[in-house]
């Protein structure tokens, strides 16, 4: 059955779709065609100057077979015919180099002194370049750099000469290396986000969806069970109460865990809106909170533990407001209540009868990602956690 992200991106256009799931295809087909035109070009130079500069012209016919052959070879290959591609393609482009070097190699022994000295090419030239594309794309910066280091020194060796057009030509092939090696590495960036973004696109598409038709059922439900239980009052307010958690809880599920970028960080705001509900206001900063995963899934655990406590201690009528504030230096989350507050000695007296939920789930939180926690309660102001996190520990 094919998945939601193949769906989504089944909807795109036939080159957006290639682009994102293989981007450098088009890279490998540009150097088949940039190969099959340099054959012909050196070719052509080749028979054009077969009478008069080369010591042994049937060795150079030779020498263009074999690069032609090759060309077929490597033509092949680069259009994913070798198994393991795409790991096929980088033994091929190692391959190409060593087979370019080595026609270079073979120039002192069949072009004549002379047609060098008059800037005659040496045997392979313009071709033995795309060893150097080739290593480009399947190694990216470093390979084309270094490939193109490697034809360099094979063609001042073979030319045994060192001047203006040898320069010209080793500026150009590190330039080549260097940019199409860059390119390759921002394309393939650049689609391996396109493709997070489109799955990502596809699974909220999706959890709207859910959310639509669950919305109009179970939630509007189990918010009906939690009002008429507080009305009734007596054990229906139990049931209420338990209806308004597993009303929050389906809606974290529907809302999804967050997402996590590449950095490994998360938007805290997001992850607190959905724990908005009737009973509960969260106001946050329109932009982005980012933070370390871990830390956030830690926040989040223990606003929805000070909920949940709010929930089962404050009465029926309590609301809560949980507000997100980014202060110089300073993060703070806080969870206030209109609720009764919390009678003087009653954490310490749960916690000696081995009640630990409060220590557990909210103080235990914040001390493992070294935040510091305040608690400010009373008849009057009800109950306030305070969650501090300084800007080290974010």
């Amino acid at each position: 059955m094919t998945s939601l992200p193949e769906r989504a991106r089944s909807r795109a256009q036939g080159a957006t779709l290639v682009d994102m799931e293989h981007p450098l295809e088009p890279f490998w087909r540009g150097i088949i065609a940039y190969r099959l035109l340099t054959l012909l070009t050196v070719v052509g130079v080749t028979v054009y100057h077969l009478p008069g500069g080369y010591e042994r012209p049937a060795a150079a016919v030779g020498v263009l077979l074999v690069m032609a052959v090759w060309t077929a070879v490597t033509s092949w290959g680069y259009l994913g015919g070798l198994p393991g591609a795409p790991d096929g393609r980088a033994r091929l482009a190692v391959a190409d180099l060593l087979v370019c070097v080595a026609t270079m190699a073979t120039t002192p022994w069949i072009v004549r002194a002379a047609h060098l000295d008059d800037g005659g090419p040496g045997m392979g030239s313009i071709w033995t370049s795309g060893a150097v594309l080739a290593c480009a794309v399947a190694f990216r910066i470093r390979g084309g750099l270094l490939a193109a280091l490697a034809i360099s020194a094979a063609l001042v060796l073979s030319k045994q000469r060192f001047g203006v057009l040898e320069l010209g030509d080793i500026q150009l092939l590190v330039l080549a290396g260097l940019t199409v090696g860059f390119a390759s590495h921002v394309l393939e960036r650049t689609a391996a986000r396109l493709r997070r973004l489109t799955a990502e696109q596809a699974a909220a598409g999706e959890r709207e969806r859910l959310t639509r038709s669950i919305h109009d059922g179970v939630l509007q439900v189990l918010a009906h069970v939690q009002r008429r239980g507080a009305e009734i009052g007596g054990d229906a307010t139990e049931l209420g109460v338990l209806a308004g958690e597993q009303e929050t809880a389906l809606r974290a599920l529907l809302a999804g865990p967050g997402t996590t970028d590449a950095r490994g960080r998360r938007d805290l705001a997001a992850a607190l809106r959905i724990l908005a509900s009737d009973r509960v206001t969260v106001s946050a900063p329109g932009r982005p909170v980012e933070l370390a995963a871990p830390v956030v899934d830690e926040v989040e655990g223990a606003v929805r533990a000070a909920l949940a406590n709010v929930a089962q201690h404050a009465g029926a009528g309590a609301r809560a407001w949980v507000l997100v504030e980014e202060l110089p230096g300073t993060l703070e989350v806080s969870v206030r209540d209109d609720g009764p507050g919390i009678p003087e000695g009653r954490l310490a007296e749960a916690e000696a009868q081995g009640r630990l939920g409060v220590s557990r789930s909210i103080r235990g939180r914040v001390e493992e990602i070294g935040g510091t926690l305040r608690l400010d309660t009373g008849p009057e102001i009800g109950t306030e956690w305070v969650i501090a996190l300084e800007r080290g520990q974010r």
